[in-house]
Formats: C-alpha cells, structure tokens, sequence
C-alpha cells in the first residue's frame, strides 16, 4: 500500500510536466503530428476498427425512464415485532428429563411462566397506491408487527397504520400521515404475457431501492400454500426485503406485489412469485371500505387423478379434480355432485389439475352462477351450481370412536382386512350413514395400498359400502389385477386410493 502512495505524487508531476510542454508549444503542436508506427514484416496482421457504431441487432430495454419517473412511488418498510424466547433461563436442554419440571416448577417467586420476549426488526418493501398516503404491501411484511416505519425514497420515515390485511391473498393496506405523494399507476395483470420483461424494485437484504429484471416465466401458477393465489412466476431476483414491494411492466403500471421465491438456501435460485395486481386490488378495494373478504366455496375435497386412477374410473386421460367427498347441505351437494365424480371444467375454465380448482373456487364471489363440467363414470356432464362463501375456520376437535360391544367382525381375506359395521356413535359424529370401518389390517392388498386399521372404506369400485358383507360380495366379484377405485375416510377426510386384487385363494 505505501508503494502505491508513493506512485501517486510522482505520477502527477510528470503529468503536470506534459502539460506545461504541450502549453508552451502553443501553435507548433498543432502544426507538427505524430509518425505512424511502421508495422514488421512479421508482424500478426489485425483487422482496423470501424469507426462508425454498428446498430444493435437486438434493442434491449433502457429501464432509467422507468426508474427515473416511479422510482419515487418504491417506499422501504421496518417493522418491529415480540416474540417468544423458548426455554429462556432453563439451564437444561430440550431432550433433558429435568426441561419440563423446570418450565413448570422454575420460575422464581411465583412469577409468570410465560416466556421472555425479544424484539424482532424485519424488512420489506411496497408502493404508494394514493397521494394522501395509503401504502400497498404483502401481510406477511407487517403481520404481527407492534410497530411499522415507512421509509419514503426522498429518506423521509412515517409512522404507519395497519389498515387492514387478508392472510390467504397475503396482501397488506398501510396509511400514512401525508400528502402529495408520488404514486404508481395500477396495470392489469391480465394483460401479462409470458416472455415479457417486468422490473421489481424493493429492498433486498436491506440495500433500498435496488432494482432487477427479468421476464415474465409462467402465468396462474398454484403453489401448495396459496392456493386462492394465481402467482406469476418470473426469473426476476428478489431476495428477503423485496416482499410487498411492485412488479413493473414496461409502461410503468405495477402488475403485480413480489411475495416469494422458491429456494434451497435461502437465497435467489431463478424461480420468484409475484402476487397479480388484479389480485391484490379486490382485496385492497375491500380493505378500505372496511368489509369482510369472501372466498368462493362449493363444500368437497379433491385429489389427484393418477394415471391407475385414470384407468380404474375408465377415464381417457389422468386430467382433472377427483371429487373424494361432498360436504352434506353444501353448494356442491344441492348441485348434485357426487364422489367418485371428476371435474375437469369450471365456469368455463379447463381443471386439467387438483391445484387449479381451489383457485379458480376461491376467486368467485359467493352467490356467482357457475357451469360445472364433470365426468361421472366417464361420461361427460354439465350441472349448475350457485358458489357459496367459504365458512370460517373452525378448530376441528380429534373424533375417537367407541367400540361397539360384541361387534359383528367381518375378516375379508382377499383384501386382507377384518371389518365391521359403523357404529350410530360414530355416523353421527362424521355425518355419513354408509360404510365398514377398519378393525384390522393383514398383509395384502389393502396393506401395500396403505389401509390401516380406523379407517372407513365408503365405496368399492364406485358402489357405495353399506356393510360388511355387501363389500365381500363386492370383493368376490371384482377380477384379478383390475384397478379398483375404493372410498377411503379417516376422520372428516376422504381420498380414493387403487386396489389391485390378487387371485382368489392366493
């Protein structure tokens, strides 16, 4: 480091030598040139230079208008948050004997056993919707926070307060005492199409302002979490800070809110989720006036379609949403549906997969008159139905069934499992009156398919089970190695599952 220092000084009175030279040569400088270096005969011959910019043959993007005008309207957001501290001032581990009796028995002079809280900073992003200070961003950025600071372009902080937020769209309002204040025009997602170039701009790691690219990778992409969400998958790089913070189109128009990134560690690995602007503006609109946010139902549980699914239904191809159970006095009962049936159109949208049909559901506003497309027992049916609204969660308490005295104890050889009927206990508590629960389960059929014993089989090869030797008789005539749909319930939970019967007396 000294050399280089050392090289400076000198460096500058040669270069200030030169120019005194050039100085006082005055006219002569301009009069005398330099002679041209004379190329070795066994000098490499290299090609001359254009002196003339060639025009690209590909015009990429320029974003600086972009950032230039709405940069601005990008606001950074901290909040502060208490959490637990767990097993705070225990001095033995987790897996000791002594941990338990400690957390009840430790706390001194009968002081709370509640453990101590710590405060929690985090980070995120979002974007000014209106000039009088309200502030769009995802609800995870500020759920549980006892304290939010906006933090505008210009380095002014504000004081935020939660207007609302809805946890399935994970979108979030915040307001703002000011006014004046730049705003980001609103797009339509609608419009996306993918291989478009989109910009996000947000807070990543902390570094405000930062901005990326990419282009638009998927479109109404479900993801196993967010099922009421229709995400737009891109390769833009966001990172912890960018959630809440715009998705840009090249007009300008937010088209979206980043909200998360698929990873392995942690970081950005080319696959990030934007939730669409038309998404987030219907739960916005409902969060400042103050009203409940609804969600379409129709009252069935769904499952996959697998290709031996596929073949056991008799179906073409393994498209669509499997209906495993109705919902007594729910929207999809007074349509009519049924389990065993297969929905592969709502509302004139394709189901080609399980994912897709809670979205598109959920979406609808309770009260919509929809056409639901099925295949029941392969053929193709049309049914009305009117979408309800999605009830309120409700804590499901754990259903244990009493033994029958002496039940009637049926041992099924061929699909390896004893049965016996349903208990009146037991149909009221799951609100069904057909079906043989599982006593116990041998090896065989059953077994490899995953039966175990309480469980309840309720169809067999799409007949409905009413007792236990109405199902022998089912079994004894259903053909070797044919795949058989069979009902299977455990609790309020239904799902099919594929037997193949062994030969009988093997």
């Amino acid at each position: 480091m000294s050399d280089l220092i050392s090289r400076f000084p000198q460096r500058r009175a040669i270069f200030a030598a030169l120019t005194l030279v050039l100085l006082a040569s005055g006219c002569a400088q301009a009069q005398v040139s330099a002679p041209k270096p004379v190329p070795s005969p066994t000098a490499p011959v290299t090609a001359t230079p254009q002196s003339a910019a060639l025009p690209p043959l590909v015009n990429l993007p320029d974003f600086t208008p972009l950032i230039e005008r709405y940069g601005p309207t990008v606001v950074n957001i901290s909040t502060t948050s208490e959490q637990a501290i767990p097993g705070a001032g225990n001095p033995f581990p987790p897996d000791s004997p002594f941990y338990r009796f400690f957390e009840h028995f430790g706390a001194p002079n009968g002081q709370s056993k509640q453990p101590p809280q710590e405060k929690v900073e985090s980070l995120g992003s979002g974007f000014i919707l209106s000039s009088d200070g309200y502030i769009v961003t995802a609800a995870h950025v500020v759920r549980h926070a006892k304290h939010i600071i906006v933090t505008l372009a210009d380095h002014h902080a504000y004081p935020a307060k939660l207007v609302g937020l809805s946890v399935r769209y994970d979108t979030a309002l915040l307001k703002i005492d000011a006014n004046n204040l730049p705003t980001a025009p609103i797009g339509n997602s609608n419009d996306l199409k993918v291989g478009q170039w989109i910009l996000a701009v947000g807070t990543p790691f902390g570094f405000s302002n930062s901005v990326t690219q990419g282009v638009v990778s998927a479109l109404d992409r479900p993801l196993p979490d967010d099922e009421y969400i229709p995400f737009i998958q891109s390769d833009v790089p966001i990172n912890p800070g960018n959630s809440g913070g715009p998705l840009f189109n090249m007009y300008g128009q937010v088209v979206g809110i980043n909200d998360q990134i698929y990873t392995n560690n942690g970081g950005y690995m080319g696959l990030s989720f934007s939730i669409p602007i038309n998404t987030v503006m219907s739960v916005v609109e409902d969060l400042k006036a103050h009203r409940a946010i609804q969600f379409g139902y129709l009252g069935v549980e769904v499952q996959s379609v697998t290709p031996d699914m596929a073949e056991a239904l008799r179906l073409h191809e393994p498209v669509g949403a499997l209906v495993a159970s109705v919902e007594p006095d729910s929207p999809a009962a007074r349509a009519g549906l049924q389990a065993g049936d297969v929905i592969v159109t709502f509302a004139g949208k394709p189901v080609y997969s399980v994912g897709q049909l809670p979205l598109l559901v959920g979406t609808k506003k309770p009260g919509t008159q929809v056409e639901i497309g099925i295949l029941r027992h392969g053929k193709a049916v049309n049914l009305p139905i009117t979408v309800g609204a999605l009830p309120s969660p409700q804590k499901a308490s754990d259903l244990e069934s009493s033994p029958t005295p002496n039940p009637s104890v049926l041992k099924i050889e061929r699909l390896g499992i004893s049965t016996k009927p349903l208990s009146a206990k037991l149909k009221q508590e799951l609100g069904i009156d057909q079906g043989v629960e599982v006593v116990d389960v041998h090896e065989g059929a059953a077994a490899e398919a995953g039966v175990q014993p309480g469980m309840i089989i309720e169809q067999f090869d799409q007949q409905v089970v009413q007792n236990p030797q109405q199902l022998q008789r089912l079994v004894a005539a259903t053909p070797a190695d044919k795949p058989v749909p069979v009902l299977i319930r455990q609790g309020k939970s239904s799902i099919f599952i594929v037997l193949r019967l062994p030969k009988k007396g093997s």
